[in-house]
């Protein structure tokens, strides 16, 4: 795992390659390299930050060149022995022990073709000294990201946009599209770019430079195939063994030279990858959080602890428990920096301190749950969405009478929050509406009006643009099952744009891998040639994952209510932060720029303190777009650096 960037045809290229390097820094702390060439008029420049996994030797270390190839490569190969073992029966013969090597020769004999063929999560950077030609490609699902900007026949690409932000010398401007996507969300989706010049390169693709000037794209994996492939597998009978495949992959997961820990949250998308990854590797470390017995009180959060240590236990798992008592105040700056992006969610945080803590105990590899939710229909919404379903049979009286009920309950008191009221209120704001809409709604920060009345109204040509998209991206398929199309969805928009961006993010800001074994192309396969009503039956979402996990892990871990991979915010806001909050609504830059309505904003701040309606996780976000926004704006084309 490591950082990379590079420049072809650039201007200055081997200072600005330097600087891109430099800025990476803490995705590689192991070492650093840069490679140089001429291609046409001008040169390419590959450079390098190395986090050591696996071979540690120096014939691993990166770009590396070899037979007039060079790569510069983020990424670890799950299928890296296979490959090996294939190319040396076709008489290739290797140096050392990595899958940088591996790909260098994979991509040698194969070129493009060798993408489908590569399990795991990677971004890299090929040069063809004989060609000229620079080749840019992105692992299947978007794992690990890669930013690009183009100016004219030039290219300036990096693992992370505030590395890009650092060469352009504060020139790039704030994409409003973006920001309008991300107050929508919380997070800036996939297809966007905080910056208007930059972009990311869409997982599942390539792009190509050529000296001449040319730039082609290219697609080598696309999701909805893999769903449509899936119902079709469904349809005549063809069920995947989910356990099975879970394990292999995690088994895979576990492939390093180096220490190898785990996310343990306690619920069951942890727990099961934590056991199985403890029969392969006995002694396993794990890390947990807790939080400040208040703040867990006022949030209404269930106590998770518990569940960890007992898995912790039967499966003889080192356990270290991280309370999250954090100084928001000077954490949320140094977020917001590592972010990139303005991302709203505070699970980025509660990474960043697990992953540290990890650090700090010599752990560079951990392994994460993330994924199973989007892919086995475990979130709330999912159910939600089919319950509404139903609801919306109820005759229209009925539902105004209960909404009109539920509307006069309060979400809080003084001492306490009251989350059923919580969950009550959010269903009952899209149970109404028509499919995609009430999906969008039932994870997304506002409606349409309540956008349209929060921001400039110049840009509520954008909003329409912004929710077009969304419907655009759900429709993309012609799935006939509901909850498959929800979880097509979230694997194209949700994973990558918030959930994978910020465990990347948060993760290598602390030097640390984060691998992701449900994440893996061959579970994905799996999940989507199992049918929706085997994923959520009756109440019960993810079931068929479940099932699988049934055989490892007491049932009262898998059947336990779904835990939280969170953070107390209605307790920071209404006790931390709330001199930021009032800061930033009454003066903040958002405010006197024009892009937020003061009005609207101060709306917010008198009803979430009222206990009315829940606006802790909107503030939150409004909070991290002020501190993004502030440093974009400065000149520095940036997020202020963090100061410690």
């Amino acid at each position: 795992m490591c950082g990379i960037a590079g420049t072809y045809g650039w201007p200055d290229g081997k200072a600005v390659t330097d600087r891109l390097t430099d800025v990476l820094a803490h995705r590689g702390p192991d070492g650093a390299g840069r490679y140089s060439h001429p291609v046409g008029d001008g040169e390419v420049q590959l450079g390098h930050r190395r986090l050591a996994v696996v071979d540690l030797s120096e014939t691993g270390a990166q770009p590396m060149v070899s037979g007039g190839l060079a790569l510069t490569y983020n990424g670890e190969l799950y299928n890296a022995p296979e490959l090996r073992a294939e190319l040396t029966a076709a008489g290739v013969r290797f140096r050392g022990t990595s899958d940088t090597e591996v790909l260098l020769e994979a991509w040698r004999r194969w070129g493009t073709e060798c993408l489908p063929r590569l399990r795991g999560m990677f971004a890299f950077a090929v040069f063809d000294e004989r060609t000229g030609d620079l080749v840019l490609a992105r692992d299947q699902l978007g794992v690990k990201p890669l930013f690009l900007l183009r100016r004219g026949a030039g290219l300036v690409f990096a693992s992370e946009l505030k590395a890009l932000a650092a060469v352009t010398g504060g020139s790039l401007e704030v994409d409003h599209a973006a920001l309008v996507a991300s107050l929508l969300y919380y997070w800036v989706p996939d297809s966007r770019c905080a910056f208007r010049e930059a972009e990311k390169l869409p997982p599942g693709s390539w792009l190509r430079c050529r000296p001449d000037g040319r730039v082609e794209r290219g697609r080598y994996w696309k999701l909805k195939d893999v769903a449509a492939e899936g119902r079709e597998r469904a349809r005549s009978g063809e069920a995947p063994d989910l356990a099975a495949v879970v394990e292999e992959s995690t088994r895979r997961h576990l492939l390093s030279d180096v220490p190898v820990a785990a996310f343990l949250s306690g619920g069951l998308d942890s727990s099961y990858l934590t056991a199985l990854a403890a029969r392969e590797r006995p002694g396993l470390s794990a890390y947990t959080i807790g939080f400040r017995a208040e703040d867990a009180r006022f949030e209404a959060m269930p106590d998770d602890l518990r569940h960890a240590r007992r898995v912790a236990e039967r499966f003889g798992v080192d356990l270290h428990e991280i309370e999250i008592a954090p100084d928001v105040l000077d954490l949320l700056p140094r977020m917001t920096y590592h972010l990139d992006e303005p991302i709203g969610d505070p699970a980025a945080i509660n990474t960043f301190l697990i992953c540290s803590a990890a650090r700090e105990a010599g752990v560079k590899v951990m392994l994460s749950g993330m994924g199973a939710d989007e892919l086995f229909a475990g979130y709330r919404r999912h159910l939600a969405n089919v319950l509404a379903v139903r609801y919306r049979r109820v005759p229209r009286s009925l539902r105004r009478g209960v909404s009109s009920a539920v509307d006069r309950l309060p979400v809080a008191s003084s001492r306490r929050g009251y989350r059923s009221v919580r969950f009550a209120k959010r269903f009952l704001s899209f149970a109404d509406l028509p499919e995609e809409t009430a999906f969008r709604r039932s994870y997304t920060m506002y409606d349409r009006e309540e956008l349209l009345a929060l921001l400039d109204p110049d840009l509520a040509g954008t909003v329409e643009d912004v929710l077009t998209e969304h419907a655009d991206v759900y429709r993309d398929n012609d799935l006939d099952d509901f909850v498959n199309r929800m979880c097509l969805g979230d694997a194209r928009m949700f994973l990558p744009g918030l959930n994978l961006a910020y465990t990347d993010r948060a993760s290598m800001a602390a030097s640390t891998e984060v691998r992701v074994p449900y994440v893996d192309v061959e579970v994905v396969r799996a999940a989507f040639a199992v049918p929706g009503d085997r994923k959520i039956v009756g109440r019960q979402g993810k079931a068929v994952l479940k099932e699988a996990a049934v055989s490892v892990l007491p049932r009262e871990i898998v059947y336990r209510p779904k835990g939280l991979f969170s953070a107390p915010l209605r307790a920071w806001m209404s006790r931390d932060l709330a001199p930021l909050v009032r800061e930033v609504v009454n003066d903040g830059e958002l405010v006197r720029s024009g892009l937020l309505r003061r009005d609207a904003l101060r709306r917010l701040v008198a009803e979430d303190a009222a206990g009315q309606r829940d606006f802790s996780k909107h503030l939150w976000h409004v909070l991290t777009l002020e501190y993004w926004y502030r440093g974009a704006v400065s000149g520095a084309g940036r997020a202020p650096s963090p100061t410690t």
